[in-house]
């Protein structure tokens, strides 16, 4: 009965492979030029924070909390949270894993909250982003894992794209809600004074909607650990290389030991990124 529908069917998926395969074809170059600089850059940053031995990054670390925060719990938290990965033995891969995730991150809120705040500003260009970013959200990981695995090949630079791609929504998203809901009675008072656009956007929309940015941040960061095992799956290193390995072992002891390191790290970021409660005040004033 049904046959009819299926008898003209639509060659999408071979228009997609060979629209990837033009593009694998006439620009290998461009390709393994930025896979290399991308590469270079994520492992340069890795062999950095790696160059530090553990105890000398957990002071500074535990200094730039409390200097941020003022939270003596929040400071002896982290300190012995990251201790503990450290006695496990995930050390090394905990710093391959904030290499690619803060790397991620960057990228994410470089393009995300710039083009969250041109939607708010033009709800044109929100209508016509919603559907994309719906779709980056919903598609399932792999089916554009494949794609840049083909264009970028086997390392960190297929997973730092391919974790940009699922992260980004977050920040564009929760940015244009923070700068639409800005008060008007805010807006009208800075354009009584004669602010300009660029002076409204910086000196009254980005310090209200503050919050809410700082909450896409913080969601990107946890997105970005998510996909971790992911990325392990096409050559990026980190947390995810041993949970990977246990599943192919099925061993019970590493793959938990490796998940909890992944749980404390994105515990750790999520408090550390949040905006300490006398700034969310001042903000809200």
């Amino acid at each position: 009965m049904d046959e009819w529908i299926t008898a003209s069917k639509l060659p999408l998926g071979p228009y997609i492979e060979s629209a990837v395969s033009i593009l694998t074809d006439q620009g290998q170059e461009v390709f393994d030029a930025i896979s290399t600089v991308v590469g270079t850059g994520i492992d340069s940053v890795t062999a950095a924070l790696q160059a530090i031995p553990a105890t000398l990054f957990i002071l500074i670390f535990s200094v730039l909390v409390y200097l941020l925060h003022r939270s003596i719990s929040l400071v002896i938290g982290s300190a012995l949270a990251l201790l503990l990965i450290a006695n496990l033995g995930y050390w090394d891969a905990t710093m391959e894993t904030l290499s690619l995730v803060v790397s991620a991150t960057l990228v994410s809120v470089i393009i995300g909250v710039p083009l969250g705040i041109a939607s708010a500003h033009r709800p044109w260009l929100y209508t016509a982003l919603r559907p994309i970013l719906d779709l980056m959200q919903t598609i399932p990981t792999f089916v554009y894992l494949i794609p840049t695995l083909i264009l970028f090949g086997l390392g960190v630079v297929p997973g730092l794209i391919s974790t940009v791609i699922f992260a980004i929504p977050a920040p564009i998203r929760l940015t244009h809600l923070g700068i639409t809901a800005v008060p008007k009675h805010l807006i009208e008072a800075g354009e009584s004074f004669g602010a300009t656009k660029s002076q409204l956007l910086w000196k009254v929309e980005i310090p209200s909607a503050l919050p809410t940015i700082m909450a896409g941040v913080t969601q990107c960061i946890m997105l970005s650990l998510s996909m971790v095992v992911i990325a392990a799956l096409v050559g990026a290193g980190g947390l995810g290389k041993p949970v990977v390995r246990a599943l192919n072992s099925v061993n019970i002891g590493m793959g938990f030991e490796a998940g909890l390191a992944i749980v404390i790290l994105a515990i750790i970021l999520d408090r550390v990124c949040k905006l300490p409660e006398a700034k969310k005040q001042g903000s809200a004033k």
